[in-house]
């Protein structure tokens, strides 16, 4: 298991490696892109090559990417729909450039459609991706915390999605927070088991390339994305020392997307603290 952080790229990309070191992560997440525009700058060669070079000497890997929050393959808007997929495909792009693992993402909204309705087109969709992005990255779905008729919050609705596009490059990231919030109580043992349970029978643990490490300022089933430190929120310390220490969920890098103690987003302190627990 590895302790990782979601950290800035401002400036150069190889300059997340750098800000990762400094927290003492493991591994990294990065955007590509503001979170909230489709515009995005391809890597330049010196930057891709720094980037490779820095996460091997300093042990800082695997790397992903988070997809920007615009994309919503679930939309009955086809334009909008064709900005995602070509967003994905171009941050694809860049984490075959880069060496990451690939990107993690938000299916979206089926904006009072149902699921049912939206599912021939999310796996469409995602097929366009998979076959306009480069081998060796894969696709990884995020489980949303449920609130704007989300898709993908249960781990029934991902097994789905994952069963109907039917490839070995579609991953799953698990968000503590985010099942919170949608009434898995990971805070507490036979909630965190039956959780874990219901994730392999769904969707299956194989899957399984990223664990999204957040508190939750939300409390349980309250259907909100709102993230704390580990320890300040309703999972809490004992929540998170049960689910560090969870036999299912040894395998996969855990990544920090927290407010930080100072504000200014994963720190050290946060990064310690799993750590800590690790070790125990």
């Amino acid at each position: 298991m590895k302790i990782g952080a979601h950290v800035s790229a401002a400036g150069s990309f190889d300059k997340a490696i750098d800000r990762a070191g400094e927290i003492g992560a493991e591994a990294v997440q990065i955007f590509v892109s503001g979170p909230t525009t489709w515009r995005m700058r391809v890597p330049l060669q010196p930057e891709c090559d720094a980037f490779r070079e820095k996460s091997k000497a300093m042990g800082i890997a695997p790397a992903f990417f988070h997809g920007v929050y615009l994309i919503n393959l679930g939309s009955p808007n086809a334009e909008l729909v064709a900005k995602g997929v070509e967003s994905l495909i171009k941050y694809q792009e860049a984490a075959a450039l880069l060496g990451a693992a690939g990107t993690i993402f938000h299916v979206g909204s089926h904006k009072g459609q149902g699921f049912d309705a939206v599912l021939p087109q999310v796996v469409r969709a995602m097929h366009a991706v998979l076959e306009g992005m480069p081998k060796g990255v894969s696709l990884i779905i995020e489980n949303s915390a449920g609130m704007g008729q989300s898709i993908g919050a249960s781990f029934g609705e991902i097994g789905r999605i994952v069963a109907a596009v039917g490839s070995d490059r579609v991953q799953v990231c698990l968000d503590t927070q985010h099942c919170f919030a949608n009434g898995y109580n990971v805070a507490v043992k036979d909630g965190l088991d039956a959780a874990m349970e219901e994730f392999d029978r769904e969707i299956g643990l194989g899957r399984l390339a990223a664990v999204h490490a957040n508190d939750s300022k939300c409390e349980l089933e309250g259907g909100l994305d709102r993230h704390e430190n580990i320890g300040e929120g309703h999972i809490g310390r004992k929540g998170f020392e049960a689910i560090m220490a969870h036999p299912a969920l040894q395998a996969p890098v855990f990544l920090l997307e927290v407010p930080g103690f100072e504000g200014g987003g994963p720190d050290k302190r946060n990064v310690d603290i799993l750590k800590q627990m690790r070790g125990r």
